[in-house]
C-alpha cells in the first residue's frame, strides 16, 4: 500500500490530490487500485506547515499562517519555507485500524473563533494577568463563554459532562482534570469585575469590524427566574414574569443594543421593578460611560412616562417612543380618513398628526397596518366567542341550581373575565335574580360602541418623537428596529440558556448574566458576519451544521521489528459539503492533517502478534 499524488492546476493554482493505493493481482496481471482519496493539499500543507494543529491560533484569529509557513521571497520580505522533514515510513496493519474518542469540535471551534476575532482573548489577558493559578483566568473566561454559546445551562454541567465531550482541551490547552465546578465559579468571580471594560471593548470592536455607528440605541427590559429561593440575593423578587413563572423569584434585565441587534451594555434590576422606572438609570449609565452625545433612544410604550420624557428632554436627548393605546382616541377621525397617508411598506401606512396635549417640539406619527388589524380583530373575535361561551355555561349552571351565595357567582364570572380580558369591555353580563334574591341566570349583551371603537383601533398605534426628521416613514423604520432588541432576548433565552439562574449570590448572578451577554455578543456578531458575506442572518442554522463536525482519534497498529505499537492520530472529520461551503465563504479554515498524540506500546510489546504476519503487513506514511 502506498501514497500517490495526482497534480492538478485550476485558475493558475496548483493542487495535489493524494490517494492511498494498493497493488492487487488480477487475471490481466498486477493492477493498482485506489483505496481512499485523502483530498487536496498544497505543498505547505503536505509538509505540515500551514493550516495544521500548530497554526490553531492563526486559524482562530483568521490571520495569515505563521512565518514558518509563508512562501519564500526577497531579503527583508517573507522568509522561505524550511525544508520538509524527512518522511518516516512505518509498517502498519491497516486491518487493525480503529477510531476512538469521538468529540464535538465544530460548535466549540466556531465560538472560540468568534472570541478571538472580537479580540476578547487579548483584552482579558491584559485584564486578568497570569498569577499563581495553574490555568489562566482568561482561558477559563473563554471556556465559560463558549460553553454558554453552545447552550450549556450550568457550570456544574460543563464540568461534569460537557467539557470532556468536546475538543476544547485541544483548542484551549486546558486538561479536562483541571475543569471543575469550583474553578468555574472562581472564574465567574474574576470575570464579573470587568463588565464595563468588556462593554467598552465590544463597542470599539463593532465599530472596527462592521463599521457600526451608535446614533440609535434600542432599550428594552426582560426578566429571568431563579431555581431555588435565592435568599442571599437582594434583587431576587417576585414580579411580572415574561417567562410565565410567577411562582419563582426573578431579576429584570435592561439591555441596550444597536439597530443591528449587537448588544452594548446591560443593567440588572430587582425582579419587582417596573420597566418605566429603569429609564433614567440606564440613560445616565450609558452617558457616564460613553458621553452625552445626541443619540436617539428608541423604546416601546412600556418605558414611557411624562417624567421620563421630561428627563430625556432635560438632557437634550432625542427619543422615539410608543404611546399608550388610550392616546388613539384623539385620532379616530384620522384613522378613518383616506388622505394624507404615506405607505411605509406594503400594507402599512403612516402620517403625521397633531396631538391636542402634545408639548412644543414634539411630532406624532400615526401608523396603521391592514395585516396587523386583521390579526388583532381575529384575536378579539376569538376572545369574544370564548367569553360568551364561558358566560353561557355560567347561565346554564344558574338555571339548574339558583344560587344564594353571591360571592360564588361573582368569583366564577370574574374567572371568566380574567381568562378573556380583551373581550371584557365588549361582552357584558348582568345577573338575573328572582323575588327571593337568588341568582337564576345571566343576561349577556354586547356593548356596540365599545366594540366599534375597538374595531377601529385594531392595527393602529401612535409614536411620539422630538427628532427633526420630516419623513414619517423613516421614523417608523427607526422605531420598528426595536424588534432587534426583542430578537436578542429570544436568542439569549432560547439559544444561549439565559434562564433559569441557578446561582443565589448577587455577584455570581451578575457574573452569570455577563457571560450570557458575551455569548449573545458572539451570536449576534456571527449573524452580522454572515450577513456581510451574503449568507443571511440565520446563525442557528450554521451552528447546527457545525455541530456535525467531529474530532476523532485514529489508532493505527504499527510493527517496529518485533515490537508492536499503536500510533494515535487526532483528526478533524471532513465537514459536509454545505458546511464546508459556508466555512469557505466566512474564511474559516479547519485544522488539516492528523496530529500525532502518542505512541502506545501494548503490554505484550515483545511478542509479535500472529495477525501481523509479514504477508499481511502494509506500509503507511
Amino acid at each position: 500500500m502506498f501514497l500517490r499524488r495526482k497534480n492538478k492546476k485550476a485558475r493558475g493554482i496548483g493542487y495535489s490530490y493524494w490517494h492511498l493505493c494498493e497493488t492487487v493481482r488480477t487475471a490481466r496481471g498486477p493492477r493498482q487500485r485506489v483505496v481512499a482519496s485523502l483530498g487536496k493539499l498544497d505543498e505547505a500543507e503536505v509538509a505540515g506547515l500551514r493550516g495544521g494543529w500548530d497554526d490553531l491560533t492563526a486559524l482562530l484569529r483568521g490571520e495569515a499562517p505563521s512565518s514558518a509557513a509563508k512562501t519564500a521571497g526577497l531579503p527583508g520580505l517573507m522568509p522561505a519555507i524550511p525544508a520538509a522533514p524527512p518522511v518516516q515510513w512505518e509498517r502498519a496493519d491497516v486491518g487493525g485500524l480503529r477510531v476512538e474518542r469521538t468529540r464535538d469540535f465544530g460548535e466549540s471551534y466556531l465560538g472560540l473563533a468568534l472570541w478571538h476575532r472580537l479580540k476578547l482573548d487579548e483584552l482579558l489577558a491584559a485584564l486578568l494577568p497570569a498569577g499563581r493559578e495553574s490555568v489562566a483566568w482568561s482561558h477559563m473566561a473563554a471556556l465559560l463563554t463558549v460553553a454558554r454559546f453552545c447552550a450549556q445551562r450550568s457550570e456544574l454541567g460543563v464540568a461534569e459532562h460537557w467539557y470532556e465531550t468536546t475538543a476544547l482541551d485541544d483548542l484551549l490547552g486546558i486538561d479536562p482534570t483541571a475543569v471543575n465546578d469550583a474553578r468555574l465559579y472562581r472564574a465567574l468571580d474574576q470575570l464579573g469585575q470587568h463588565k464595563d471594560a468588556l462593554c467598552a471593548h465590544l463597542m470599539a470592536r463593532y465599530r472596527q469590524w462592521f463599521g457600526v455607528r451608535f446614533e440609535f440605541l434600542l432599550y428594552d427590559v426582560t426578566s429571568t427566574y431563579f431555581e431555588g429561593v435565592a435568599e442571599r440575593n437582594a434583587q431576587a423578587r417576585r414580579g411580572y414574569s415574561r417567562d410565565s413563572r410567577g411562582d419563582c423569584k426573578q431579576v429584570c434585565i435592561g439591555l441596550v443594543c444597536t439597530p443591528e441587534g449587537l448588544p452594548l451594555s446591560f443593567e440588572t434590576f430587582a425582579g419587582n421593578r417596573a420597566d418605566v422606572t429603569t429609564v433614567e438609570e440606564i440613560v445616565a449609565a450609558m452617558e457616564t460611560k460613553y458621553g452625552m452625545a445626541e443619540r436617539i433612544w428608541v423604546m416601546d410604550r412600556g418605558m414611557v412616562s411624562e417624567a421620563n420624557i421630561a428627563f430625556l428632554r432635560g438632557r437634550k436627548a432625542r427619543y422615539l417612543v410608543g404611546t399608550p393605546k388610550s392616546w388613539l382616541r384623539h385620532h379616530e377621525a384620522a384613522l378613518l380618513g383616506k388622505s394624507d397617508w404615506q405607505e411605509a411598506q406594503a400594507g402599512l401606512e403612516v402620517r403625521f398628526v397633531v396631538h391636542p396635549d402634545g408639548p412644543p417640539g414634539e411630532k406624532y406619527v400615526l401608523c396603521r397596518s391592514g395585516a396587523r388589524a386583521q390579526k388583532e380583530r381575529a384575536m378579539l373575535q376569538r376572545q369574544s366567542k370564548g367569553l360568551t361561551a364561558a358566560l353561557g355555561r355560567i347561565a346554564a349552571w344558574l338555571g339548574r341550581q339558583p344560587q344564594t351565595d353571591q360571592e360564588a357567582v361573582g368569583r366564577r364570572i370574574g374567572r371568566a373575565l380574567g381568562k378573556f380580558p380583551a373581550a371584557a369591555a365588549i361582552v357584558q353580563a348582568t345577573v338575573q335574580r328572582d323575588a327571593a334574591g337568588r341568582a337564576i341566570g345571566l343576561e349577556i349583551a354586547s356593548a356596540v360602541d365599545a366594540g366599534q371603537k375597538a374595531h377601529r383601533q385594531k392595527g393602529a398605534y401612535l409614536l411620539r418623537t422630538n427628532c427633526e426628521e420630516t419623513d414619517p416613514a423613516q421614523l417608523w423604520r427607526w422605531y420598528i428596529q426595536l424588534t432587534q432588541a426583542e430578537a436578542a432576548f429570544r436568542t439569549a433565552k432560547s439559544d444561549l440558556g439565559l434562564r433559569p439562574i441557578f446561582h443565589h449570590k448577587e455577584d455570581r448572578v451578575q457574573a452569570h448574566l455577563l457571560v450570557c451577554f458575551l455569548a449573545l455578543a458572539l451570536w449576534r456578531t456571527l449573524e452580522q458576519w454572515m450577513c456581510a458575506k451574503g449568507l443571511g442572518t440565520c446563525a442557528r442554522q450554521l451552528v447546527t451544521q457545525m455541530a456535525g463536525v467531529k474530532s476523532v482519534d485514529v489508532l493505527l497498529p504499527v510493527l517496529r521489528g518485533t515490537m508492536r505499537t499503536e500510533l494515535r492520530l487526532r483528526v478533524v472529520a471532513t465537514p459536509e459539503p454545505a458546511t464546508a461551503q459556508l466555512l469557505a465563504h466566512l474564511g474559516l479554515r479547519l485544522p488539516k492533517g492528523p496530529r500525532i498524540v502518542a505512541n502506545v506500546v501494548p503490554k505484550n510489546a515483545s511478542e509479535s502478534p500472529q495477525h501481523l504476519a509479514p504477508q499481511q503487513n502494509r506500509s503507511a506514511n
